[in-house]
């Protein structure tokens, strides 16, 4: 049987996005595989958390887990820190981990900056003449304050949020997993945590598995509700661009109707038969909620106006948020079950993950 494992950081609101991308997938995974996943606490402190509020979003995410259907008769669901092999995986990782590859990493570059300065180089390009360096110099004075502000984040920017990718790989290798259900911004980390697995086992001998990144295409990116050019996330300043699985009948209805559009006026074949733009967007999160697929939801809503399309999508949004959400304050409300679910999945994660350390620890000769 194959092994999966995946996982999210307890921080900010779980969304539709992550439903719709992760745990709706694992749902369907753990009748197949052998399933383990994750709440990743450690990943998320490589930004500044308030401890209290950290505890009780990792019990929130266990409960909306639960909520949307994973059984911890057929998942093992456990809190990352509850298990210490993972850091210590990860410290021998490190070791065989070129700096100049996490350096290439895409995340860690936009959240240090690093895009502003190489926009800015890309625009001065090469100077060959006086006119160009003058022209060059005042373009450098005009974006003083974003070189100044990449600085900046760059000095603030911490070793866990560089090294990150390593304890992600170390999360994966641990259970010799095959398959690691993933948005397309991350199948980067999974090729990390591969070219890792290789060089190890080229240097101690075969241990690792290689994990296959597992995308699921349509769904894999659900974009904001206010900018259909960026994905949907907890982190997004503007409220109205998320539906958080949590959020009220009203709060659903309200975004959905001033979700943003385009210059038609009504759904067309003819116009949104593309996976991008706002419209699209939206209707492939209807076809996500009732398990449809994209094209079937285009001819639906053939020629229907935009207000009543959206009229539906609230409709449907409400039906199948609702029980989730009725599931998730039964179980959140039995703390003593909820930590005895996460007491079993840790039990699990320890003893199957010593395993591998144990042989990783005695090829590099450690005690």
């Amino acid at each position: 049987m194959k092994i999966v494992f995946s996982g999210l950081q307890p921080t900010g609101k779980m969304h539709i996005g992550n439903y719709i991308g992760a745990i709706k997938q694992w749902v369907k995974l753990q009748e197949e595989t052998e399933a383990i996943f994750c709440i990743v606490d450690l990943h998320a402190i490589t930004v500044p958390q308030d401890p209290k509020v950290l505890k009780e979003k990792v019990l929130e995410v266990a409960a909306l887990y639960l909520a949307c259907g994973l059984d911890p008769k057929k998942s093992h669901i456990f809190v990352q820190s509850e298990n210490p092999n993972h850091p210590y995986l990860t410290w021998i990782l490190n070791c065989i981990t070129p700096i100049g590859q996490l350096e290439r990493l895409t995340q860690f570059k936009e959240k240090a900056g690093l895009p502003n300065i190489t926009r800015l180089s890309r625009e001065l390009g090469q100077i060959k003449s006086p006119e160009e360096f003058k022209n060059a110099f005042e373009k450098v004075v005009s974006k003083v304050d974003e070189i100044l502000n990449y600085a900046k984040s760059r000095e603030q920017a911490n070793a866990g949020l560089f090294d990150y990718p390593v304890l992600m790989a170390s999360d994966i290798l641990l259970y010799q997993t095959d398959e690691v259900p993933v948005g397309e911004d991350q199948k980067q980390h999974i090729e990390l945590t591969r070219d890792v697995a290789e060089k190890f086992n080229k240097t101690y001998g075969e241990t690792f598995k290689l994990p296959k990144p597992l995308i699921q295409k349509q769904t894999a990116r659900i974009m904001s509700l206010q900018n259909p050019n960026v994905k949907m996330s907890k982190s997004d300043i503007d409220p109205l661009g998320t539906i958080n699985l949590l959020d009220s009948e009203q709060e659903i209805r309200d975004k959905v109707k001033r979700a943003v559009t385009d210059s038609q006026s009504s759904v067309s074949k003819s116009v949104h038969n593309k996976e991008e733009g706002a419209i699209p967007n939206l209707l492939t999160i209807y076809a996500a909620f009732s398990d449809s697929i994209f094209e079937e939801v285009l001819n639906k809503f053939d020629g229907v106006s935009y207000s009543e399309f959206k009229q539906k999508l609230g409709d449907l949004l409400v039906e199948k948020l609702k029980p989730i959400q009725e599931r998730y304050q039964e179980t959140r409300n039995n703390e003593q079950a909820l930590r005895k679910v996460l007491d079993e999945g840790r039990n699990f994660a320890v003893e199957k993950s010593s395993e591998i350390l144990e042989k990783v620890k005695e090829k590099v000769g450690l005690s």
